[in-house]
């Protein structure tokens, strides 16, 4: 998939596919890297504009798509609850970023070439 970005800047979006299941995308990696920079998937939803419920379910679809949790959860109490990305989580994150990185550099000549071929979204009334 190729998205113009709010920079409007032209690149691909990886994702992951485990079946019919989407394991990993670029909204899925941007809640994991919020809850690791929030320690909450409440904080990460409000971060991102999304529902709680929505980011569970996110987290949720990850956490079965692979061998183990990406994100533990502990609730609330005296010192409240929160979330954590494992180490797993962690890995799948790097190697994700790796993979977006690798498929920017690979494909960017044809993304200069689509970049010249696309209207200019700010032209539009």
């Amino acid at each position: 998939m190729i998205q113009a970005t709010r920079s409007g800047k032209i690149r691909p979006r990886v994702r992951i596919l485990i079946g019919s299941a989407t394991a990993l995308g670029p909204g899925k990696v941007d809640l994991l890297q919020a809850i690791a920079s929030c320690g909450s998937i409440s904080a990460a939803a409000r971060r991102m504009g999304m529902s709680y419920r929505r980011a569970w379910m996110l987290v949720d679809t990850m956490n079965r798509c692979f061998h183990g949790d990406l994100v533990t959860t502990s609730t609330g109490g005296p010192g409240g609850g929160g979330a954590k990305v494992t180490p797993l989580g962690r890995e799948v994150l790097s190697r994700y970023r790796e993979m977006e990185a690798k498929a920017e550099a690979c494909v960017s000549d044809e993304v200069a070439a689509f970049a010249k071929l696309m209207a200019d979204p700010s032209a539009e009334s």
